[in-house]
């Protein structure tokens, strides 16, 4: 005889069923494949759990758990911040909402390409171009004594289909932001930002240990282990400055 409860669950199994087989309609076998992956990984479901905008906000959450980079009343510059879930970590961090009346309150910048929606206790500029000139201008104008603490940046390039190509254009971003930095950047501040390993590599290593006392190479857990995504932590810039 079924009980209630394994009747209860053979009807969530068929509606779980049911619902998997419509999201997979339709699709191509490889975007099959990445559903399915999605589905299963327990990053996804957590951010779906704690209201992250994505599964990318463990990325950072893991990093500044363990190195403390973000500090209340930090300034925090969030490059390619759409759809938002670096600066979401930002903004508890450095209490840039002011949740905290005790805290200091910081100031969370984010800047991309493509739209980002709202979010309080950040500043966000959609649709500019972090290389830009123009976007560094409306950038100074946010930050308080035109200066920032931190810049984040988990941004990429469109994927070509071309390994070589699309990691030759990221150290290039990464380059962009290091030439920020010494725009920017307090003395003692850090440059968090992500790479794909590679060939040119060295070139961004080299650059950052010129400008910042100290480099380093981080694996979230968060990052899947197949991908070739790594995160450099910069810390303590120097002197350098560009102008």
């Amino acid at each position: 005889m079924k009980t209630m409860w394994s009747v209860s669950l053979q009807r969530r199994h068929v509606h779980s069923s049911l619902r998997l087989m419509k999201k997979f309609k339709g699709k191509t076998p490889a975007e099959q494949r990445w559903l399915t992956r999605q589905l299963k990984d327990p990053y996804v479901k957590a951010s779906h759990a704690q209201n992250f905008r994505c599964r990318s906000a463990f990325k950072l959450l893991e990093i500044d758990d363990k190195l403390r980079v973000l500090q209340p009343g930090h300034s925090v510059v969030d490059c390619g911040a759409a759809p938002g879930a670096w600066s979401q970590v930002a903004v508890q961090r450095v209490n840039s909402a002011g949740t905290d009346s005790e805290l200091p309150r910081g100031t969370v910048v984010g800047i991309d390409l493509l739209n980002i929606p709202p979010l309080d206790g950040a500043h966000f500029l959609s649709n500019h171009d972090v290389t830009d000139p123009a976007t560094h201008a409306k950038l100074l104008e946010l930050l308080p004594n035109n200066r920032a603490h931190v810049i984040l940046s988990d941004m990429a390039p469109n994927a070509s289909g071309f390994r070589e190509l699309d990691h030759e254009k990221l150290i290039t971003m990464c380059l962009s932001l290091v030439d920020l930095a010494g725009k920017i950047l307090q003395p003692g501040g850090s440059l968090v930002c992500k790479y794909w390993d590679g060939i040119f590599v060295h070139k961004l290593q080299e650059k950052l240990s010129s400008v910042f006392g100290s480099v380093r190479t981080l694996k979230p857990n968060a990052s899947r282990k197949d991908s070739a995504e790594r995160y450099f932590l910069a810390r303590i810039v120097n002197k350098y400055r560009i102008i």
